[in-house]
């Protein structure tokens, strides 16, 4: 079995893997969610933004809930932590879901306007709110949490869901949101065509280039907020005990991995660059070309934030000698183990199983297809 310490590395990795595997897979049915409203004119033309993701969206769901599930179970204190802190936020994500399932089921079984209307706005809802809602929570995690331990480990958050919604993280909702619409503008671009593409298109180069503007704007703000440094000696082996370290806030602290690795400069790059060149390949109506370089800016993105606060992964703004970390909030040295090497084993069947379903549903969703499938269509 490999060493505790590059356990807790790979666990670090697997964890980001999983949220971008996330953000791109799940991510740009949320998108297409977010356009739809905007995209379609007419029911039928609904109906074909529908039928663009409705197919494979709930397979999709996999990479959110294994990211939920690798986050529970590879770091035990950062879930309890999270959702006790980010509670009101987290039930805001699920009520705004539960829209999905009804609304991609249900919306056209009525022959009723005002009916269809409503679920198209509660698609609406569940696509956009859950990306806007997690970029405020990685907005806030970047600045710190205001949470504790007593001497049984327990946290208490001592913050409200109103101290969430600060500037700079409704800042980061933005960029959040608009890469979920820029991914999911590309993605319907590729899958449809004549004036619903037109219109796809415009959405998700308008959505590329407020991302990358609130992109560099966050980055140039994160470096006057302070960031989080330990200052003690850190026993990679050790087991879990966040108390165990000192921690100061100092300036410019998140940029110090920067600093020391120069090459990390290459994820914020990738960020603005693959959503400029996301743009780019739609205009010229490169769609998939287009498609790919939105998702390099997704992991441009992410990967930034990750890089950015590592090895940090909830930071204490109250308390901050109890903020989490890769060393000292993870499971166990077998548990982790077992969970690799399951990971080694399904990972790849997921892979499989996603590639293939996309290359059976490959080809343009067109409105002569919906006529011609009235009651079978979504």
């Amino acid at each position: 079995m490999l060493d505790y310490p590059t356990l807790k590395i790979i666990w670090w990795l697997l964890v980001g893997v999983l949220l971008i595997g996330f953000a791109i897979m799940d991510g740009h049915d949320m998108g297409v969610g977010t356009l739809l409203p905007f995209v379609g004119k007419s029911d039928l033309e609904r109906r074909v933004v529908i039928n663009t993701v409705g197919p494979h969206w709930d397979g999709n769901q996999v990479w959110f809930i294994t990211g939920g599930g690798a986050i529970f179970a590879a770091w035990p204190l950062v879930y309890a932590t999270a959702f006790s802190g980010f509670y009101w936020a987290m039930l805001a994500v699920l009520w705004a879901l539960f829209f999905r399932p009804v609304g991609f089921d249900y919306r056209s079984k009525v022959h009723n306007a005002t009916w269809r209307s409503t679920w198209d706005w509660g698609l609406f809802v569940g696509g956009a709110v859950p990306p806007l809602i997690f970029g405020v929570a990685f907005g806030n995690l970047l600045q710190g949490v205001p949470f504790s331990f007593d001497d049984y480990m327990v946290s208490t958050y001592t913050g409200s869901f109103w101290q969430l919604l600060n500037p700079f993280a409704l800042l980061t909702g933005v960029v959040s949101t608009a890469m979920i619409t820029m991914h999911g503008g590309a993605y319907l671009a590729h899958r449809t065509e004549g004036v619903i593409q037109s219109r796809a298109i415009k959405g998700a180069v308008g959505a590329a280039l407020i991302m990358a503007l609130a992109f560099v704007g966050a980055g140039v703000w994160l470096q006057g907020i302070d960031g989080y440094k330990i200052t003690s000696a850190i026993d990679m082996n050790a087991l879990p005990d966040p108390l165990n370290k000192t921690v100061v806030r100092e300036a410019g602290a998140w940029m110090a991995n920067y600093a020391r690795e120069p090459l990390m400069w290459a994820l914020p790059a990738l960020g603005v660059v693959g959503a400029l060149l996301a743009a780019g390949l739609l205009l010229a109506r490169r769609t998939l070309s287009a498609f790919v370089a939105s998702a390099l800016a997704i992991v441009g993105v992410i990967g930034t934030a990750g890089a950015s606060m590592f090895p940090f992964i909830m930071p204490s703004s109250s308390t901050p000698n109890a903020s989490l970390t890769v060393w000292d909030s993870v499971s166990s040295h077998l548990t982790l183990g077992i969970m690799f090497w399951a990971t080694l084993i399904f990972m790849p069947l997921i892979l499989v199983y996603t590639s293939w379903a996309y290359r059976v549903m490959r080809g343009k969703v067109t409105v002569a297809q919906i006529q011609a499938n009235e009651h079978t269509a979504y």
